[in-house]
């Protein structure tokens, strides 16, 4: 599913002139390696993330900064602000909200995935209805069981802070956020996984 997910973002890039500058909100290098666009000049990749991270690819640059406030960049300076299932992990609604703002302002064009809030199968603890669960409960199953690859953490503030760190979206979240944009649904067994939001493209039907 993300082989056909990247196909589909590099169908919306293909007519984007070369050289394209991209920022990358909450990504990591390893993930550019794995699509093949690590150390192909046509694509100058800066990553914004929490912690620096080594990268041994001259078109990939590192830098530590928070996704809810890019200050050190400017107004429409890269041709396509990129994330990929980063959004998800602020917190709150209003981290969120302050994220899609600052993609919506340095990316000429923009794609965000996140995984979709109504799909049964949580991504990030693999647990069936985690997301709809209380989060009393989640913080209990979490101090006593590992969930995905999370866990145990038997520290309480540990417990409830991997818990609240996961706030899944809706389509219409990411339509309140997003209100321009063009919205792909990836689907499995029928049922929507994960949302893309993405605008500015040459290319707007998926």
């Amino acid at each position: 599913m993300r082989s056909k997910r990247f196909e589909f973002f590099q169908q919306l890039v293909a007519p984007l002139p070369r050289p394209l500058s991209i920022i990358d909100i909450g990504g990591t290098s390893k993930f550019w390696e794995q699509c093949g666009w690590a150390g192909v000049d046509n694509f100058q990749i800066t990553i914004v993330n929490l912690k620096m991270s080594e990268c041994e690819h001259s078109n990939i640059k590192v830098k530590i900064g928070d996704a809810t406030n890019l200050v050190d960049y400017s107004d429409r300076s890269f041709d396509i602000a990129f994330s990929n299932s980063a959004i998800e992990h602020l917190f709150t609604f209003e981290n969120q909200a302050a994220m899609a703002r600052e993609v919506k302002r340095v990316g000429r064009t923009y794609w965000v995935q996140t995984p979709n809030y109504w799909f049964p199968i949580e991504p990030h603890f693999q647990f069936i209805g985690w997301q709809w669960l209380p989060t009393t409960v989640r913080v209990e199953i979490l101090r006593r069981y590992a969930c995905g690859r999370r866990g145990p953490y038997p520290d309480l503030e540990q417990a409830r802070k991997n818990v609240r760190e996961i706030r899944l979206m809706t389509r219409q979240e990411l339509c309140q956020l997003f209100p321009n944009a063009n919205i792909w649904e990836e689907r499995f067994c029928g049922l929507v996984k994960s949302c893309i939001v993405y605008s500015g493209f040459p290319v707007q039907a998926a």
